[in-house]
């Protein structure tokens, strides 16, 4: 069995493009969001963030040439967004969250809607 043959596997993925489809969907309203709808929306990036960041690490540990070859075109993805070559993906994850936390923040501090 190959990696992407794995129910679980194909599960993950299929939550992780019904995430990214719905974050897109609304991104663009994000200004003009309530504050609960704000709250909602970065809840979603965060569940999003750590579901690629649990794909990511799987991917990492499997030796099947699909795995390699899906991780190597995440790498190559991050470096024509402007990452470094030698891009380590679990920084950029880490940041990531942190941008979250400071959504949060700013949400928290804006007033009520």
């Amino acid at each position: 069995m190959t990696f992407f043959d794995s129910a679980v596997v194909r599960a993950e993925i299929a939550e992780i493009t019904e995430l990214q489809e719905e974050i897109y969907t609304n991104v663009f309203k994000f200004p003009s969001m309530t504050k609960q709808e704000k709250i909602d929306h970065v809840n979603l990036l965060e569940k999003l963030l750590e579901k690629q960041r649990v794909m990511y690490a799987r991917l990492s540990l499997s030796d099947d040439p699909e795995a390699i070859e899906m991780k190597e075109r995440i790498t190559e993805s991050a470096i024509l967004m402007g990452m470094p070559k030698n891009v380590d993906m679990n920084l950029i994850f880490a940041n990531m969250s942190k941008l979250i936390v400071t959504m949060r923040e700013q949400i928290d501090k804006g007033e009520d809607s």
